[in-house]
């Protein structure tokens, strides 16, 4: 198998630990940058991160 000669462990992807408003509410993969994610800034909606 060509993947077991390959020595690096699987990438497990990082989770964000919280999504804005925007991203939730629209069911999008929320990067989680800080004070705006990139989904918010490419479309110049405020970022809003409120605790669930």
């Amino acid at each position: 198998n060509v993947h077991a000669a390959n020595d690096e462990a699987p990438r497990v992807p990082r989770r964000t630990p919280m999504a804005c408003q925007f991203c939730r509410g629209r069911k999008l993969k929320c990067d989680g940058s800080r004070p705006s994610c990139s989904n918010c800034n490419r479309r110049g909606y405020p970022c809003v991160y409120v605790p669930v």
